[in-house]
């Protein structure tokens, strides 16, 4: 199965914010946590458009969160 795209720069970007999505979902996070994983993620140079307002979107999307932010 290939990737969803995240609007992160390399296909390891969007991998690493998959697998964000992925524990998300699992666990029921609320977005708050969601961001948190997102700003941790960020601190890695190699991520750190994690926190772009596109990787934000597209991450609270796929997450189905319908409360505007």
């Amino acid at each position: 199965m290939k990737t969803p795209y995240y609007e992160m720069y390399t296909d390891r970007g969007n991998d690493a914010v998959h697998a964000i999505v992925e524990d998300a979902r699992a666990a029921s996070l609320e977005w708050s946590d969601v961001e948190i994983m997102l700003f941790e993620l960020s601190k890695n140079e190699d991520y750190a458009e994690a926190l772009d307002t596109a990787v934000r979107d597209a991450v609270y999307i796929a997450l189905g969160f319908s409360e505007v932010f």
